[in-house]
């Protein structure tokens, strides 16, 4: 696979680590739904990462797994558009983190923000492992693997591809340095005629002297276009432009994804480890029941009590599903006490019902029929092992361990 192609290739997954819920659906899910009708999409569930943090409890892994991949097909993603998979069932990523972890220095690792982050939030288990220290190169060999070159995170999330981008950019240097390979790229620049090579020369040094990335994303196109020059050539150049060799692992770009704006039952961020979220599948009198008892604002004691919704969990939610004017309805009401609690959360209840209506229905065809989830996953994750072969193959021989 070539450089320029593997930017039209997404990679995401989800740790299996309990059922998911609303801030799921619309900080993750209705992206990857968008995303798989614009790229070639590969999601997978990342069974091996949640045993780095919930290693003294796998039962609730393997529970979890086929309820989340039911979540993915129920919120619209389609494995007819994407590739769905499990992690551990592609036993070629463990191949690719180790033999990433021999040139990636100990440093990288333990510098990732979250490496520290998440040591302090989750105290109460022992993270002492060399198998946490290790998951942002686990993550990297997931990316790596598929030679993505664009993979959807939160800002929280960008330092992990950051490091993915500095370990293929090491291991390039290292391994990508075939003999000759300037002669080589001179040679297949000739063969691209005199007018595409002039623009390729012109580019390259606008890249590598002016920094200049449209530069670079211009000689990707110009690349890609190009009839008479092999696919060995063609990933030659593109690490010629770079200052490097040839890119054997492309570097990819975080996809910034938007923050999930979906508040939780108490107003903080949706998370179930606040204890304060609405699932993604659940019954309408359970999601009528929750939102009937969430606090509102403490100061509207009695119902004739004027009230301001900015200190009220529910205005969060309304933010979320209601149009201007039922917002501006709230805004009056509640402050001119003209509707009582219950009445302002109506319409959130009704507009979450409706939401969840199409994802019960579509998760029914799959509730009752397990092998079907599992033949959608087998299917996937064959497609997933061609790909990481074919990676595992290049790399294998650029460090000396292909013995044929």
């Amino acid at each position: 696979m070539s450089s320029v192609e593997s930017q039209q290739r997404v990679l995401s997954g989800m740790r299996p680590t309990g059922k998911l819920h609303l801030g799921h659906y619309h900080g993750v899910l209705k992206n990857w739904v968008k995303l798989q009708h614009e790229f070639e999409c590969f999601f997978f569930v990342a069974d091996w990462h949640a045993l780095t943090t919930n290693y003294d409890d796998p039962s609730m892994i393997e529970e979890s797994v086929w309820d989340m991949v039911i979540d993915w097909l129920a919120a619209g993603v389609n494995p007819g558009s994407a590739t769905l998979f499990i992690q551990s069932r592609v036993p070629e990523h463990a191949e690719l983190h180790l033999l990433l972890s021999m040139i990636t220095p100990l440093g990288w690792l333990e510098r990732v923000p979250t490496y520290k982050d998440q040591q302090e939030k989750l105290r109460e288990k022992d993270l002492a492992t060399y198998g946490f220290l290790g998951y942002p190169l686990l993550q990297s060999a997931d990316i790596l693997m598929y030679r993505a070159g664009r993979v959807p995170v939160g800002a929280d999330q960008v330092s992990h591809v950051e490091i993915t981008r500095e370990v293929a950019r090491r291991f390039n240097h290292l391994y990508g340095r075939e003999p000759g390979f300037e002669e080589q790229a001179e040679a297949a620049i000739v063969k691209m005629g005199k007018k595409n090579a002039k623009l390729y020369r012109s580019l390259k040094r606008r890249y590598q002297e002016e920094g200049d990335l449209e530069a670079l994303d211009t000689a990707r196109a110009l690349l890609k276009e190009q009839q008479n020059i092999s696919l060995g050539d063609s990933e030659r150049l593109y690490g010629y432009i770079e200052g490097g060799g040839k890119v054997i692992l492309p570097e990819p770009q975080a996809l910034l994804t938007p923050d999930s704006k979906m508040p939780g039952l108490d107003g903080q961020k949706m998370s179930k480890s606040y204890g304060n979220t609405i699932g993604l599948r659940e019954e309408p009198d359970s999601v009528a029941q929750k939102i009937r008892t969430m606090q509102t604002d403490p100061q509207r004691v009695r119902r004739t009590d004027p009230g301001e919704p900015e200190k009220c969990p529910v205005w969060g939610l309304h933010q979320v599903y209601s149009d201007k004017d039922t917002q501006e309805w709230v805004q009056i009401g509640c402050r001119s006490a003209g509707i009582g609690c219950l009445d302002c959360k109506k319409p959130v209840i009704d507009a979450i019902v409706e939401e969840q209506r199409p994802l019960h229905e579509r998760a029914r065809e799959y509730e009752g029929n397990p092998d079907l989830v599992r033949s959608i996953i087998d299917e996937g994750c064959e497609q997933a092992r061609d790909a990481a072969r074919d990676t595992l193959d290049e790399v294998r021989a650029a460090m000396g361990l292909r013995y044929r």
